[in-house]
């Protein structure tokens, strides 16, 4: 049964009136009434409904974590708002069902006391038509074009099905909140993690159900009215249909064509609110911080304008007032005080709207909006306007509409440069000139949005040809624009504008019409993978200053070094995403997929220390390469980045299916734990993986003792020893012994492998090195009290802490043990806790390590704990039960195994048993 203190005011009790309501002197409808005799009767509903909520799994779950301060955290995101007090409890209705289906998954989570939410409802429920910005925000509802006013935040009670071995119902306190529905315990334990989360999404559908026996995967929610029933559903069905509908669900990496504060104003009521201009449609937000919109506004075939103040805004001051007129709608009014702003909003509201594009704008966009008008007819004389064409003199005044007047005093700088960039001469010993002033305009494009539209216009307009004589110097003009397409591109018209151009000038016959074709390339590339968030590196710009990129679909290329000593020149173009690049790769070398083969891609660190770091799937090349080239302490022009391919996540079952490339990477990345200290191997056992390295990459040992051997054979061969024991041998162990005797030992054990082939010199040294309990594990080296040096070896079952010198098992904390990790100042923090019906407890453990180890550690531990999730998800939909119950014991067995002592590889082993 539920305690009086889980209770509180339904969310109905307050009426739901829509446009101009006063909420503030309405008394609760349902929660009590007094009669004359001064008794209080409480109403019972006879009447009640159910929601159900149906999660349809994918092929893989999310699992989510919260950076702060002390590391990643299991659970949801910090939410901070104020607690609301609890009243007095009310009688509970009984409940009959009906069903709501999700697409998405439901998120328990930890509570904490550091945890804080408000509920939607501690803020007053009025609607759109509020007052002016004095009054406290009202966050319930939102408003659309159509004059309805459309609920987007709710909370109260709800009864969950929880699905144990028998179906029982559980009250929470649910909050419909940013999109998001998270329950509580009780309205009381807002102020804490929620127990749980449903993310809602444009997969989503909601259905009333029936009452009938639903599928295993449902979820089903009870409400305690028709009237709160009805109410859930219609704030569900508001926010989803939004979700699916709005670019800013969609499309998350969209960029506003617009965005600013403005003074909103409608029914004479004013709001402060964010605006965002997407596409056909203005979302307005309570802040620029918050995710979900307070409502949107439809353009399409609505009526912009600027308007005198009307009796509407007449309490409001502004310098100036833009008016939407929607079809069959009230107006509504925008008051901007900035001249600029107005111009801008009016210009790009009316280019949302379809409506009076040639009266608005500057004369560049006029002159747009005519040929939009006639379809781009590439027999108009619009082509030919002097405004549209190249031009020698410098630019009064912008050719885009533009927010501020320092914008538009950085658009005619940007011109300058452009110009200088054209008309001066590329000439090959000083080519750093044109790459700096490239690099110098794109980096203010991609700080200044708003100068994105300008710079290409000014590049179609310079590239742009006049005939009979086209203008000179043009080429370096198309180069520029290649450098452009691949970095951003404009909004619509000006990307329309741009399509037009290059179709118009595309031609295989001429360098000029090459370059147009790589354009009309890489444009579409870019509307597939994204704006891109660094500028141009060198390489880059090289690249397409000295070579037509016409000729090669993928115009750049770098070097992947193997740790083996090999390299593998892999091609890609400005848009390649570090997945793509990683999935050519694979395909060159004949490795299997990175999730299966668990090698991912390293960069070298820009500042010349030993670090490598791993590179996300998602990252652009082009971007990466960037970076790396403005963080570099070196002259660019004499670094290049290095990229290798280690291991980064190893399982037990990825040696099923192992190629003979990843087989020969593998054992190459055992050797260089070996020789740094990271691997309990004695002498003898190092000597004999030494020489099976050896026979890998020289082949059979030729003794320089043979009768007739030369001097300079016996130097060749002493050198070739040395090379073996520097690469294969452990560096403790070169110290305690003569390096002749060494030479000896190993050449008698490398002449003992003559004739074996490479994959089975491979295969003999992966068995060997297999027998570790720990192999593939990424070893840190930390302190946990001074002077007190142990290693912490990341696995796939957890963490594990192990002696310095004998490499014992100190202690092991599994996954599902681990409550956070982190950074905690200087050191890597790791909570470990027991979850037992008897002792709940969580205990700090503090390792001190380098901080660029720190930032390894807890990216590594954060992708095992992802990626085990993943192949759970994926086994627990696609594997037959017997298969899952096979993987439970192995993975039951390599735990078991893990928590014994010593590995067998520690201890001394006899040479014939293992070649």
């Amino acid at each position: 049964m539920t305690s009086e203190s889980d209770y509180a005011i339904p969310p109905d009790a307050y009426s739901t009136d829509t446009e101009c309501s006063e909420p503030e002197n309405k008394l609760p409808k349902t929660c009590s009434s007094s009669t004359d005799n001064g008794k209080t009767v409480r109403p019972v509903y006879r009447h009640t409904h159910t929601l159900t909520i149906l999660f349809v799994y994918k092929v893989f779950i999310k699992f989510y974590f919260t950076f702060s301060f002390s590391g990643y955290s299991n659970g949801t995101h910090k939410i901070w708002e104020n607690q609301i007090n609890i009243i007095e409890p009310y009688i509970l209705p009984p409940v009959t069902e009906c069903a709501v289906f999700f697409s998405a998954v439901s998120l328990s989570s930890m509570t904490s006391e550091s945890d804080y939410a408000i509920p939607p409802d501690a803020y007053s429920t009025d609607t759109e038509c509020s007052e002016p910005e004095n009054k406290l925000p009202k966050t319930c509802s939102s408003s659309t074009d159509n004059g309805k006013t459309e609920s987007m935040e709710k909370s109260g009670y709800l009864l969950k099905m929880v699905k144990t071995w028998k179906k029982t119902w559980k009250r929470h306190w649910f909050v419909l909140k940013d999109g998001e529905l998270l329950y509580y315990k009780s309205p009381s334990d807002v102020i804490r993690k929620p127990q749980g989360q449903i993310e809602l999404n444009a997969c989503s559908t909601i259905a009333r159900g029936d009452g009938k026996q639903m599928l295993q995967s449902v979820c089903n929610l009870k409400a305690d009215s028709p009237h709160l029933l009805e109410e859930w559903l219609r704030v569900l069905q508001s926010v989803l249909r939004i979700k699916a509908a709005s670019p800013l669900f969609t499309h998350p990496d969209t960029r506003p064509v617009m965005k600013g504060h403005l003074t909103k104003v409608k029914h004479g009521y004013s709001k402060h609110v964010w605006c965002a201009l997407f596409g056909k449609t203005l979302y307005y937000f309570r802040n620029q911080e918050d995710k979900f919109p307070l409502g949107q506004i439809k353009l399409w075939e609505a009526r912009v304008e600027e308007v005198h103040k009307s009796c509407d805004v007449a309490e409001v001051s502004a310098q100036y007032t833009l008016s939407i007129q929607s079809v069959n709608q009230d107006p509504v009014y925008l008051l901007i005080d900035s001249p600029y702003e107005k111009t801008a909003w009016l210009y790009h509201l009316s280019v949302a709207a379809g409506s009076a594009v040639e009266q608005v704008g500057t004369e560049f966009e006029q002159l747009l909006g005519k040929l939009l008008r006639i379809e781009g007819d590439p027999g108009s004389q619009l082509w030919r306007h002097p405004t549209l064409c190249f031009t020698n003199e410098g630019l009064s005044s912008p050719l885009t509409t533009l927010p501020s007047q320092a914008l538009q005093t950085e658009a005619i700088k940007l011109f300058k440069t452009c110009q200088l960039f054209i008309n001066v001469a590329i000439d090959t010993p000083a080519i750093d000139y044109h790459v700096t002033l490239a690099q110098c305009a794109l980096q203010v494009c991609l700080t200044h949005p708003e100068l994105q539209n300008e710079i290409y216009c000014q590049l179609i307009k310079q590239t742009q040809k006049t005939p009979p004589y086209g203008p000179p110097g043009t080429l370096q003009g198309w180069q520029f624009l290649a450098l452009c397409v691949g970095l951003f591109l404009p909004t619509p018209p000006i990307l329309w504008y741009l399509q037009v151009h290059l179709k118009r000038h595309g031609d295989s016959r001429t360098e000029e019409g090459k370059y147009a074709i790589y354009c009309q390339r890489s444009l579409e590339r870019t509307q597939q993978k994204g704006d891109r968030q660094a500028r141009s590196s060198r390489t880059e710009i090289l690249s397409i200053l000295l070579r037509n990129p016409y000729h090669h679909s993928l115009p750049f290329s770098v070097p992947v070094h193997f740790l083996n000593n090999t390299y593998q020149v892999v091609s890609f173009d400005a848009s390649t995403t570090v997945e793509e690049f990683q999935s050519r790769l694979n395909q060159d070398t004949g490795m299997r997929k990175t999730a299966q083969s668990g090698f991912s891609l390293y960069s070298d660190d820009p500042t010349g220390k030993d670090l490598e770091h791993c590179l996300q799937g998602n990252l652009k090349i082009c971007d990466i390469i960037s970076k790396w080239e403005q963080a570099s302490k070196v002259q660019p022009s004499f670094v290049t980045n290095h990229w290798c391919t280690p291991s980064r996540l190893y399982f037990s079952q990825q040696m099923r299916g192992e190629t003979e490339r990843e087989r020969l990477l593998l054992a190459y990345q055992t050797n260089l734990e070996i020789t740094a200290g990271h691997f309990p191997v004695n002498k003898e056992l190092a000597l004999e993986m030494a020489a099976l390295l050896a026979q890998v990459e020289f082949g059979d040992f030729e003794r320089p003792f043979s009768p007739g051997a030369s001097g300079a054979a016996q130097t060749k061969s002493n050198q070739t020893l040395k090379q073996v024991l520097e690469r294969f041998y452990p560096k403790h162990y070169r110290h305690s012994c003569a390096e002749e005797q060494m030479r000896y030992l190993l050449s008698a054990r490398w002449a003992s492998l003559r004739g074996r082939s490479s994959s089975e010199c491979i295969r003999i040294y992966l068995t060997v090195a297999r027998k570790w309990t720990f192999f593939g594990a990424k070893l840190f080296e930390a302190e946990v009290s001074k002077n007190v040096r142990v290693w912490l070896a990341v696995h796939e079952d957890g963490v594990s802490m192990l002696e310095f010198n004998s490499v014992v098992i100190l202690a092991s904390y599994p996954y599902k043990s681990i409550v956070t990790f982190g950074a905690c100042g200087q050191d890597f923090m790791l909570s470990s806790g027991t979850n037992t019906s008897k002792d709940k407890s969580t205990e700090k453990h503090l390792f001190a390590m380098a901080p660029s180890k720190v930032r390894d550690v807890t990216l590594l531990i954060a992708s095992y704990i992802n990626c085990t999730q993943q192949r759970k998800a994926a086994a627990h939909h696609l594997s037959a039960p017997a298969l899952l119950l096979a993987l439970s014991g192995e993975m039951k067995k390599s735990k078991e195994s893990r928590s014994k002592s010593p590995p067998a590889a520690c201890r001394p082993s006899k040479t014939p048993t293992l070649l």
